[in-house]
């Protein structure tokens, strides 16, 4: 296995791996170092689950890999106004979301670091999946979740065992109630530790491989703290440098109108996330108005030469309906992107192979 480190983007400084960094000394954010393999005959030969690509996810032993064979999810292709869509089925994973391939990274790694006892934030999704994988591992953890989360989701998290901490105000409010938790245990972040984009990646991997090792043209994803548009790009990135395929597809993320600073930020061509105005949303997955990431989800984005767009309450409502006619079970969030699919067309008639990805089952905000 290679040798995997912290860097950081900023000052290129690196770090051992180890129990406690959470930033580089500079006060930024971390990525990883890791040199992936891909040896096509042995993916081809392993069950279908995300960890076929073992050389390209960053654990060093296998008997720390926490795993309920998720991943492999079917690609879909559903109509829309005669426009044909490949939509992965990630809200079928086993704690109902896409998070389950961070997770089971993210939970792998530290279970490998031999650490008992952690603690997380989210607006739901994140919180289910760390609950579910460190149930598994016989970790101990706490979820700080904002007080106005989905009832379903708070009852999973319970379910799971894990502790529940609701917090009053706004995610952001969450975000800062959990530093304080962490500076005694360790954090299990799916924005800050970069092992949740390791998981998260393989979204990306399935794709190509699903579409005979080929790229699609655009990638259309919701975005919020960007777990799931990173991932992609650093997967499509991956394999473009392996030369698996030929290109990295352009990226489009989604945004809420109520909740869209990175919108506002690619929108005003700024180098940074400056604070906007923000509303409730239905779309609480995304609803985050200071994405730690921010400047990396918009230099992913723009690298690819893609956008942002941000759709209304109206259109995610009207969108979750539709689905539910063709058979759909899907999450506020997952509508939002389905919104922001119906808008992309409207304004792009090229003919594309366009992916994009149902993130959360309905089930869980009933």
């Amino acid at each position: 296995m290679n040798i995997c480190k912290f860097y950081c983007k900023k000052c290129n400084k690196t770090y051992l791996i180890d129990k406690i960094r959470l930033k580089c000394d500079c006060g930024s954010l971390l990525n990883l170092n890791f040199q992936p393999a891909f040896d096509l005959d042995k993916i081809r030969a392993r069950k279908p689950t995300m960890w076929r690509y073992r050389e390209a996810i960053p654990i060093n032993c296998d008997k720390n890999i926490v795993s309920f064979d998720e991943g492999f999810s079917p690609l879909l292709k559903i109509d829309f106004n005669g426009y044909p869509i490949m939509i992965k089925q990630d809200h079928l994973f086993p704690s109902g979301s896409y998070k389950d391939r961070g997770a089971s990274v993210l939970i792998s790694k530290i279970k490998e670091l031999g650490i008992l006892n952690v603690v997380e934030d989210s607006s739901g999704n994140a919180g289910n999946a760390v609950a579910a994988y460190c149930a598994k591992a016989k970790i101990k953890c706490e979820i700080y979740v904002p007080e106005k989360t989905s009832p379903a989701k708070l009852h999973q998290i319970e379910n799971y065992g894990a502790g529940l901490i609701k917090t009053p105000g706004s995610r952001e409010k969450t975000a800062g109630a959990v530093l304080k938790a962490a500076k005694k245990k360790y954090y299990a972040s799916h924005t800050w530790n970069p092992f949740f984009f390791h998981g998260t990646k393989t979204y990306a991997f399935e794709v190509a491989e699903q579409l005979d090792w080929t790229s699609p043209d655009t990638v259309i994803l919701p975005v919020g703290n960007g777990t799931i548009l990173l991932g992609a790009y650093i997967g499509f990135t991956e394999l473009f440098s392996a030369g698996i395929i030929k290109k990295v597809p352009k990226l489009i993320g989604i945004q809420a109108k109520n909740c869209a600073p990175l919108f506002h930020s690619i929108t005003n061509n700024l180098k940074t996330i400056s604070p906007s105005p923000t509303k409730p949303t239905i779309a609480e997955g995304i609803a985050i108005a200071q994405p730690a990431r921010g400047v990396e989800i918009i230099e992913a984005i723009q690298e690819t030469n893609g956008t942002i767009l941000c759709v209304s309450e109206a259109e995610i409502k009207e969108s979750h309906k539709v689905m539910g006619k063709k058979g759909y079970c899907i999450e506020p969030t997952s509508a939002a992107t389905i919104a922001g699919i119906y808008k992309y067309l409207r304004t792009n008639p090229k003919k594309e192979t366009i992916v994009s990805i149902f993130t959360g089952h309905g089930l869980k905000s009933l």
